[in-house]
C-alpha cells in the first residue's frame, strides 16, 4: 500500500464459525482473508471472539451455578481451542495478510502465557499488511455473563496503527459504550475506528453512527453470525444447549458509519464478505468544526492517563 493513499476499501468478514472448534474456523477466517485480498481489501475485519466462538452457552446451560460440572466440562473444551498468539496459532492468519496485502483485525478467544495459560481473555488482534502481529488488545471488561469464562483484559492493546492516510484502532463490543476507552484512542489521532461484536443489528444501529459523529472519524462495525444449526454434536452437553437455543442467537448487523454519521455500508444480515470504500478527506472536512481531540478538547481542564502496562502476576528475575 501507498503510505498516503487517500482511499481504502474495507471488507466486513461476517461469519459464523465452526463454533468451539479452533482448527476448522481459522481455516474459515484464512479463507475470508485470501478472499478479502483477492478483491484487493486493503483491510478486513472479523467479529468479536469469531475464533473458536462466543460462549453463547452460559445462558442455554446455567452458567452461573458455582462449582458445575457442566460448567467445567464446557470451559476446560474453551480453553483447549484458544488462541495460543505465542505459540504460532495465527502463523497462516498472518502470511495470507502479507501475501495478499491486507491487514487483518480479527477477534480471538486468547490463551494468556503471560498470565499462566489456564485463563481467557476475549481478545482483538491487528496483523499489518506485512503479516506482523502489531497489538493483542484483551477486553478490558468482560460484558454481564461473559465474565464467567472470560477474564478482565489491561490497557496495553489501546494503541493506533498507521493504514495509508489513516489512523486505525478497535475496541470489542461493549467497549464501545466505554467514553475513556473511546477517547483514549481519539488521543493517539484515530480516524478509523472499528468495532467488533458478536453479532446483533441492535447494538450495531445505533452506536456505530453515534461514535463516527462523536469522533468524526469513519467507523466499521464487525458482527458475528450463530445459529441452533451452529451447534455442533460434539461439543460438550450439545443436548443441554440445544434444548433451550433460539433458532438465531447472532444475526450480524455490520456496517460502516461515515465521520458525518450516513451511512457507507448500511447494517447488513445473512454471510458473507461486504465491502466499502472510505475516503480519507472526508475526516478533514468534518474535522473543520469539531475535533474531540484537538481544537475542540480542553487539556488544562480535563485530561485522560492510560497504562498501557501488560499486566502479569509474575514478574521475574534472574540475576
Amino acid at each position: 500500500m501507498k503510505k498516503y493513499k487517500d482511499t481504502l476499501k474495507i471488507g466486513l468478514a461476517q461469519i459464523s464459525p465452526v463454533w468451539l472448534d479452533k482448527e476448522k474456523t481459522l481455516e474459515k477466517v484464512e479463507t475470508y482473508v485470501s478472499d478479502a485480498g483477492d478483491k484487493d481489501c486493503d483491510l478486513v475485519v472479523f467479529g468479536e471472539a469469531i475464533l473458536p466462538g462466543y460462549p453463547f452457552w452460559l445462558p442455554l446451560t446455567n452458567g452461573s451455578e458455582f462449582n458445575s460440572q457442566t460448567q467445567k466440562e464446557i470451559h476446560a473444551h474453551y480453553i483447549k481451542n484458544a488462541v495460543q498468539v505465542e505459540k504460532g496459532d495465527l502463523d497462516g492468519v498472518c502470511q495470507l495478510a502479507k501475501d495478499k496485502n491486507v491487514a487483518t483485525y480479527l477477534g480471538i478467544i486468547e490463551r494468556a502465557q503471560n498470565r499462566g495459560g489456564h485463563s481467557l481473555y476475549c481478545s482483538l488482534v491487528y496483523i499489518n499488511q506485512e503479516g506482523e502481529i502489531k497489538s493483542t488488545h484483551r477486553k478490558l471488561q468482560p460484558t454481564y455473563e461473559e465474565r464467567l469464562t472470560w477474564s478482565p483484559g489491561d490497557g496495553h492493546g489501546l494503541v493506533v496503527h498507521t493504514l495509508g492516510q489513516f489512523t486505525v484502532g478497535g475496541l470489542n463490543c461493549w467497549e464501545n459504550w466505554m467514553p475513556l476507552s473511546r477517547t483514549a484512542l481519539y488521543g493517539q489521532g484515530e480516524n478509523l475506528h472499528v468495532a467488533v461484536w458478536p453479532g446483533s443489528v441492535r447494538n450495531t444501529e445505533d452506536i456505530t453512527r453515534f461514535i463516527a459523529k462523536e469522533s468524526r472519524s469513519f467507523v466499521v462495525s464487525v458482527s458475528a453470525l450463530m445459529g441452533k444449526e451452529d451447534i455442533p454434536t460434539t461439543v460438550p452437553h450439545f443436548d443441554k444447549m440445544i434444548e433451550n437455543a433460539p433458532d438465531v442467537m447472532a444475526d450480524g448487523g455490520s456496517c460502516i458509519a461515515a465521520p458525518n454519521g450516513e451511512w457507507v455500508v448500511e447494517p447488513t444480515l445473512g454471510e458473507g464478505l461486504f465491502t466499502g470504500i472510505i475516503n480519507f478527506n472526508q475526516v478533514l472536512e468534518e474535522r473543520q468544526n469539531f475535533d474531540p481531540a484537538g481544537h475542540y478538547s480542553r487539556p488544562d481542564v480535563t485530561q485522560l492517563i492510560v497504562n498501557r502496562e501488560r499486566q502479569s502476576i509474575v514478574r521475574i528475575k534472574d540475576e
